[in-house]
Formats: C-alpha cells, sequence, structure tokens
C-alpha cells in the first residue's frame, strides 16, 4: 500500500458525504442473495444529512481519533501504539488507519448529523466520507467503486455479520439511484428525478429507537440460505417491487409510487415481524389520517427512520401529526452531490496544533 512521501508539504483534508433513504430492494443487495433473483436491483436517494471527516497533520508521530457526535476519542503515541491495541474507542477510525497506514502525525475527527441508529446508513456514509479522505491524505488514487469496495469490506469487519452494497452509492454519488446486481458486478444508474416534486411528496422521521442494521438483516439472510421458501419467495416480490419502483420513479409516476411503497413494507413485515415497533405503527396510522398515503421503515427496522409518502398539500399537516405522536422529523431534502474532499495547506499555527 503506498502512502504520502514524507516530503510532501502537510495538507488538511476535509470531506464529506451524504446519508441515504432506501425505497425498495434493501436487503437483497447483500452478497450472495441477489444472484438467487435475477434482476435484483435497489432503489434508494442521497438525502443532505451529512457525515464529514477532518484530517490535521501535527508535528511529531502522535494520533487522535476523534468522534464528535458520540465523544468518543482515542489517542496514542505512534501508529504502532494503534496498530497493536487491542481496543480502540473510535473503531471505525482506527481500522481504516490501519489499512492506510498515515505517515506522521494527526487528527482524524469524524462528524455524522444521522441519529443514532437511525436506519439511514450514517455509519457506511461516514465510511466512505472517511476513506476518501485518508485515500487523498495518503497519496492513494482510488476511484470511487474502489473507495466502496474498502469501505464495505471495513464495515463488515467492525459489525462482523455481512453488510449490503446498497448503503455505499448515495454517499458516493448523490442523488436518485438504481443499483443493479448482476452477476457481473454492481451496477449503479442514476435515476432522473424531479427533485422538488419528490421533496414536496416525501417526510422522513426518526423514532428516537436506536437498534443495530446487521441483526434484523442477519436473521433473514440465514434464513434466506438455509432454505426458507417463504423467505425466498418475498425477495423475489421484492425484487419485482424495485424493478417497478425504478421504472415508476423514473416516469414520475407517484401513484405507483405510492402502490409500491406499501407492498414492499407489507413484505418487509412478513420477513422479519420485529421490524416494526409500536411507534412505528402508530406513527404510520397517524400519517395515515392526516394525508400519508404509503410508509415504510428505512434500512432492516426495529426503530431508526420511517419514510411516508405524502399527498404534497398535507406535507406540513403530516409532519406536525408525526411529531405531535412522538416522533421526530429529519429533512428529507436530496443530496445531489456525491462525496467532497478538499485540501488546505496548512499555516504554521495549525501544523504545531496538537
Amino acid at each position: 500500500m503506498s502512502t504520502r512521501p514524507n516530503s510532501e508539504p502537510q495538507l488538511g483534508v476535509f470531506s464529506r458525504a451524504a446519508c441515504r433513504v432506501d425505497l425498495a430492494g434493501g436487503t437483497v443487495d447483500i452478497w450472495p442473495l441477489y444472484l438467487f433473483h435475477p434482476g435484483a436491483v435497489t432503489v434508494n436517494v442521497a438525502v443532505d444529512i451529512q457525515t464529514s471527516c477532518r484530517i490535521t497533520p501535527v508535528a511529531g508521530r502522535s494520533i487522535e481519533l476523534i468522534s464528535a457526535d458520540t465523544g468518543r476519542r482515542d489517542r496514542f503515541s505512534s501508529l504502532t501504539e494503534l496498530m497493536t491495541a487491542r481496543r480502540h474507542q473510535h473503531a471505525l477510525a482506527a481500522c481504516l488507519v490501519k489499512w492506510f497506514v498515515p505517515r506522521g502525525g494527526f487528527v482524524m475527527e469524524t462528524h455524522s448529523e444521522s441519529p443514532a441508529g437511525a436506519g439511514i446508513s450514517g455509519s457506511s456514509a461516514l465510511m466512505i466520507a472517511s476513506t476518501a479522505a485518508l485515500a487523498r491524505y495518503t497519496g492513494v488514487t482510488l476511484d470511487r467503486e474502489q473507495i466502496r469496495v474498502i469501505a464495505q469490506n471495513v464495515e463488515a469487519q467492525l459489525i462482523r455479520v455481512p453488510t449490503g452494497c446498497q448503503d455505499y452509492y448515495p454517499p458516493l454519488y448523490g442523488g436518485a439511484n438504481a443499483v443493479h446486481l448482476r452477476v457481473d458486478g454492481i451496477h449503479r444508474e442514476q435515476i432522473d428525478v424531479d427533485v422538488r416534486e419528490m421533496e414536496r411528496r416525501f417526510v422522513l422521521a426518526y423514532t428516537g429507537a436506536p437498534r443495530q442494521s446487521g441483526i434484523n438483516n442477519w436473521e433473514v439472510f440465514k434464513a434466506h440460505v438455509d432454505g426458507d421458501r417463504k423467505v425466498h419467495r418475498n425477495f423475489d416480490r421484492i425484487t419485482e417491487i424495485a424493478r417497478a419502483m425504478h421504472i415508476a420513479l423514473a416516469a414520475a409516476d407517484w401513484d405507483e409510487v405510492e402502490h409500491l411503497l406499501r407492498e414492499e413494507w407489507k413484505l418487509r413485515r412478513t420477513n422479519a415481524p420485529g421490524i416494526a415497533t409500536p411507534l412505528i405503527d402508530r406513527l404510520i396510522s397517524t400519517a395515515g389520517r392526516n394525508g400519508g398515503r404509503a410508509a415504510k421503515v428505512c434500512g432492516a427496522g426495529g426503530g431508526g427512520c420511517v419514510v411516508f409518502f405524502v399527498e404534497p398539500d398535507a406535507h406540513a399537516r403530516v409532519q406536525n401529526s408525526i411529531a405531535e405522536a412522538g416522533g421526530t422529523i429529519l429533512p428529507f431534502k436530496i443530496a445531489r452531490r456525491g462525496v467532497t474532499v478538499e485540501v488546505a495547506q496548512l499555516s504554521p499555527v495549525q501544523k504545531r496544533r496538537k
């Protein structure tokens, strides 16, 4: 693995990457499940809930890893100490640093605007932002697909269960995406959508109930691999729904989007009964009485976020009713840009900073 040469000027790096909302086809994106469902595709959108990574070089060999949103922090006297440590408070940053092996001392600070366990892939977006930042900091040239592979594999090492690929494409590219899952590989296709119209028709809410997405997905994954025919049939139908969602979204066929979102949620509940909670059911019911037309849990469920499809003229009413029923409204604003990385020459004062 090549790294930044010692003679290179000390540069600070700052990266940003957006979270995502999945609309159809999730879980099928875990290898090798999609190989058993020809035509598998996942449809999702990047939302302007951002993650970021800042790397600042410092004099000496010390390394500090800071998670600004969780308060976790590690400090090591050198890269050797980091590499040999048995535990890390900021494990995401530590695992990526181990892979890139940066030279010299630095501070790596990450931040996520996503609430904990929201199901909008805050950790995957942060993996993309951090991988892109470390690649630039160490002088390693990676294309977007290489960034995705590293981020996904390191995250699998962290959560110790298989990870799906769809979560990494919205932070990489932004916008609306159809992630096609084929024998010859993964192919991302941009879906041209009317951004403003989408933003008028969707509401995103956090239930305030953190959960571990890897657990629910892992249970479904095991059932599929073990030959559960019901789960297999459900994923055949989920694949059909996702293909139709791609077409409906591209055509701005909002009635069909509503129908497909509702159908996908029904199948999800059948696959994993624990995907819903009393609060989730209450929010969906409340939204339905105030102009909500369909809804589904984001990610693996069991808490986290719910995305609602609403009548445009009922947007504010739905938001208010959800908030009154105990949900927290998050912005559903589509992030049009993928991961960005900025590099800046540091002043002598910054270089001396701890």
